[in-house]
């Protein structure tokens, strides 16, 4: 859709029941629910991710060689982002049927709980095989939790905002995944200090208990937000009867596919820079303490960016500023690995500030909306979340593993790493230009 100059239309203005301003009370409450629900369940889900790169291979894979623990250990990291899909599947369901609000509580206590009894896990020195088993059926259950989270988080904040400011109320969703991954490195880093022995007896185990009080804060607030009014206006019609999965496989497939290669850029590079090149860096003699630190203001980095890009796609739209941060992808891929290579922390804080912070949080910022322009009320909890998440699951949750296996082929050299990586941008940004500007849109017709 565009204006008299061939730039993004003008957005409508906002339907009755709806605020023309963030900057109103309910607005306020609605995005501080979105930013801190996100922030806490992504807290637990990336608190493993660090522990998976860290701690795991040497409490729950043992009696292997180092490699094959490791290995191991990012085998059951993938496990939660594969069920993350299956989560978006069965929330979405839910949450276009039955209403935003129930599922991101049900997804809240799900996380909070299955992070506990992580933090409660006794090792394989204890219990044997059945400790590895249980961490991987309680990391399943964190992927389906967190499945259902981002869309129904991102979509109370974009169905209450004015269409002129869509994008970034979504993005407070956005924001809320490295801020919570913000916390979980912190608060890793902060035991990490402990003598080696210690904080694998049971150091580690601190950060996954803390999520039993964090849920609880997230709940008092989440449980004040509303319904949205797109969905209460839904109520009303008969739409919204018919199967949301299988209406976004048959009427949607392009839609879900051009949203899903496009949103993998970002989780290439989270997956490559967040949990790879930390076990990379550290096993090359990086300080470990300082390698998570520096994690943690990345992230923060990651914030500020998508604030940044978030309002200016508001204005500019979605489509040029995601594909500026894919070109920015594309070009600095080798630069970003030649710092990783140099095995110092400076080396890696510049690959890490350069990707995660400048390169995702481009990305990142119009992401919410972009995606969810590409599917009609009646099932865009369903296709926002399975388009979110499979590219999360694609993009990040393998990334480790195949990281690992182009460094043994390529005999040590991180060149086809560089490959694989550039390559993934350019097909983001290939799909980012097949699929429609979304500034604007009417989010009560359909997307086509």
């Amino acid at each position: 859709m565009t204006g008299p100059a061939g730039g993004p239309a003008p957005a409508p203005t906002a339907p009755a029941g709806r605020p023309d301003s963030l900057n109103t009370r309910g607005m306020r409450r609605i995005l501080a629910s979105s930013f801190i629900g996100s922030a806490i369940e992504f807290y637990d889900f990336v608190l493993y991710a660090t522990a998976a790169s860290l701690v795991f291979n040497k409490v729950f894979f043992t009696n292997v060689p180092p490699a094959i623990g490791l290995f191991a250990s990012f085998g059951t990291l993938a496990v939660g982002y594969v069920a993350r899909p299956l989560g978006g599947a069965i929330f979405g369901h839910f949450g276009d049927k039955l209403g935003r609000k129930g599922c991101l509580i049900v997804s809240m206590v799900m996380m909070g709980l299955a992070t506990t009894c992580i933090g409660l896990l006794p090792t394989t020195a204890q219990v044997g095989l059945a400790a590895p088993i249980l961490l991987v059926a309680l990391r399943l259950i964190q992927g389906i939790a967190v499945g259902g989270e981002w869309g129904g988080a991102m979509l109370v904040a974009l169905e209450h905002a004015p269409a002129k400011r869509r994008g970034f109320a979504a993005s407070f969703a956005n924001m809320g995944g490295p801020a919570g991954a913000v916390m979980a490195t912190l608060v890793m880093s902060a035991v990490s200090v402990l003598p080696k022995a210690e904080f694998l007896a049971w150091g580690w185990r601190i950060p996954f208990l803390l999520s039993l009080a964090l849920i609880a804060v997230g709940l008092v607030i989440r449980l004040k937000v509303s319904e949205t009014p797109l969905f209460l206006d839904l109520e009303k019609t008969a739409e919204k009867k018919k199967v949301p999965l299988l209406e976004v496989l048959t009427k949607y497939p392009r839609n879900l596919i051009l949203g899903t290669i496009a949103g993998m850029s970002s989780y290439t590079v989270q997956g490559l820079m967040t949990v790879w090149a930390v076990s990379y860096a550290v096993d090359h003699g990086v300080s470990q303490t300082g390698v998570l630190n520096v994690k943690a203001v990345g992230a923060t980095l990651t914030v500020v960016f998508i604030i940044i890009a978030a309002r200016l796609c508001d204005r500019y739209g979605r489509r040029p500023v995601m594909l500026a941060g894919m070109i920015a992808g594309v070009v600095l891929a080798f630069p970003i690995l030649w710092l990783l290579q140099t095995n110092t922390l400076w080396g890696f804080a510049a690959g890490l500030f350069l990707a995660n912070g400048v390169i995702q949080g481009v990305i990142f910022g119009p992401f919410g909306a972009y995606v969810a322009e590409l599917f009609p009320t009646r099932v865009r909890y369903t296709g926002a979340s399975l388009t979110y998440q499979s590219a999360s699951t694609l993009g990040a949750g393998f990334t480790p593993l195949i990281a690992g296996s182009l460094v043994i082929l390529a005999g040590g050299s991180l060149w086809l790493v560089g490959a694989a990586w550039a390559l993934a941008f350019v097909a983001a940004a290939v799909c980012v230009m097949a699929t429609k500007e979304g500034l604007g849109r009417d989010l009560t017709g359909e997307m086509r």
